[in-house]
């Protein structure tokens, strides 16, 4: 679904911005393809994701950001917020379903709580009264770290047509999340939900606004950057930040800064 794809973008670009300090770099190396045998194993469809993230690009530079900031010009602060907490509470939902799927049944049953919380005492969800009352947001559980979890391999990086970043385990796993997407879940007509799905897009990609600028700043080849923190990221979401030691290498490039990945990030897809 496109907006948990945004939403786990927000996340990588959020660690991205520790790097700032990189940004004074005078040049930007060219957008070179990598050849060597750690990249051919996670990424050997390479030269097809990187014409998928061109296009990627070119849609969001114009059609999606200039509706980000208009949306952002119009909608007010207050209102975005409580709008982004009550997908984020649909959300939880399904995180709460993942997580019992992944044999968690301490945090699935936190996570069932906060979603209880916030639906009673927050007006379902626009004010987050759970996160004040110490019922922190887990990261959020998607099917692909539940087929993860249960040892399905990633297989191969993959770049998604407007979805961005994903490996074919998280790809396939897309119809069940999507299903269970907020939008689904809160609206039965489709026009409604492609409407939802469109507002929880928008909201997020305000929130990457600022995050997406330095990263376009510091990327030295925003490819492999975004890349490399999305694999290594997927990794440490789906052992709960203390991932073994790789037998499935990710991809890397030397020379290339690769972000530190997030621990508690909210958002989708693999190993």
């Amino acid at each position: 679904m496109i907006a948990r794809r945004w939403l786990a973008l927000l996340a990588l670009l959020l660690g991205l911005a520790a790097l700032q300090g990189c940004a004074s770099l005078p040049w930007r190396a060219p957008a070179l393809e990598n050849t060597g045998p750690t990249t051919e194993r996670a990424d050997p469809w390479e030269r097809f994701n990187r014409r998928i993230f061109a296009f990627n690009e070119a849609i969001d530079g114009a059609i999606i950001k200039p509706l980000a900031l208009g949306y952002r010009a119009v909608v007010p602060e207050w209102l975005r917020t409580g709008i982004d907490n009550m997908f984020g509470n649909i959300g939880d939902a399904w995180s709460a379903v993942n997580l019992v799927l992944q044999a968690k049944p301490r945090a699935a049953l936190e996570m069932g709580m906060r979603v209880a919380t916030n639906t009673v005492f927050g007006v379902l969800g626009f004010v987050d009264v759970a996160d004040e009352l110490g019922l922190e947001r887990r990261q959020v559980e998607d099917f692909g770290q539940t087929l993860g979890r249960w040892g399905i391999k990633s297989g191969p990086y993959l770049v998604l047509p407007l979805l961005g970043p994903s490996t074919l385990r998280d790809a396939a796993a897309l119809t069940v999340d999507f299903k269970a997407s907020p939008p689904n879940l809160a609206f039965r007509e489709t026009r409604d939900q492609n409407a939802g799905t469109g507002l929880q897009l928008l909201n997020t990609r305000v929130k990457l606004l600022n995050a997406s600028r330095v990263l376009d700043d510091i990327a030295l080849d925003k490819y492999i950057l975004l890349r490399d923190a999305y694999l290594a990221r997927r990794r440490s979401l789906i052992y709960d930040g203390n991932p073994p030691d790789e037998d499935e290498p990710a991809a890397s490039t030397a020379g290339t800064p690769v972000a530190p990945v997030p621990a508690a990030a909210s958002a989708p897809g693999g190993e």
